[in-house]
């Protein structure tokens, strides 16, 4: 396993003050991963920018710093598979940043957005890929058709995952049980007040869903009070009973009141 060992003490401590300000402050589109035990081998992911055939991709890429860095430019690699004119086939950075433009006092930063950049504008002229860049000059939709092909096969990030199915799962069975305890066509849903009002009568013998075998509907005496407490909707047994109850309270009734007289 490498280790920061093979750097100099000042540049390992220039190098983990720029990590610490590009972790804490991405540059726009990039995200650098960093590996505390190894500053040699910087990782970042590079969101391919809006407008390009790289729209929609992350494209992983790794610096490799050498024992002399910053004095020489460190060695660049795309590690995702892209279509560009300027990174090869093995995934090398051609970008004269990184060759004899390079100077000791740029920093990680400057070099990673010279890289991204590099997806928005090419330079064919030094083309590492000769495919890509030939296309890219004499035929730029077949170039721009290879590149998104890429992309959308190696690069493409995925999509987070959306919980409209589970809603929509949700309402469904929502529904489902409205359906299961709603009233059937023809029944009449009892009111809120059911279990006191007076009693009603029922349409061809069905109540909720009930036969008229099993449901019987008492309606009261002409003033006759005892039975409004009574439920509209009773067995046909029971139905019996309370009115067998209420004759007996009557007859009481008039007992005590000849008593009196």
């Amino acid at each position: 396993m490498a280790t920061n060992e093979n750097l100099p003490p000042n540049v390992i401590k220039q190098l983990a003050k720029e990590l610490k300000n590009l972790d804490e402050t991405p540059p726009e589109g990039i995200k650098v991963v960093v590996n505390d035990d190894d500053f040699s081998t910087i990782f970042a992911d590079i969101e391919g920018p809006g407008g390009t055939p790289y729209e929609n991709g992350i494209f992983r890429m790794k610096l490799l710093l050498s024992h002399d860095f910053p004095h020489s430019p460190p060695k660049g690699y795309f590690l995702t598979k892209i279509f560009h004119p300027n990174i090869a086939t093995n995934g090398e950075i051609c970008v004269n940043t990184l060759k004899k433009d390079w100077n000791p006092s740029l920093g990680l930063r400057h070099v990673l957005l010279v890289v991204r950049c590099l997806l928005i504008e090419p330079f064919p002229e030094s083309a590492l890929n000769e495919q890509a860049g030939k296309l890219l000059l004499e035929n730029y939709e077949e170039y721009a058709k290879h590149a998104r092909l890429y992309t959308g096969i190696h690069a493409l990030k995925p999509k987070p995952k959306s919980k409209t199915g589970a809603i929509s799962e949700s309402t469904t069975a929502l529904n489902v049980d409205q359906t299961n305890t709603a009233a059937p066509t023809g029944a009449v849903a009892p009111p809120p007040s059911l279990a006191t009002s007076t009693a009603a009568t029922t349409t061809k013998g069905t109540m909720l869903g009930c036969s008229q075998d099993q449901i019987t509907v008492v309606a009261p005496p002409p003033g006759d009070t005892i039975l409004a407490g009574v439920s509209a909707i009773i067995p046909k047994k029971d139905a019996v009973v309370a009115i067998k109850v209420a004759d007996r309270k009557k007859m009481d009734a008039r007992k005590k009141s000849l008593k009196r007289l």
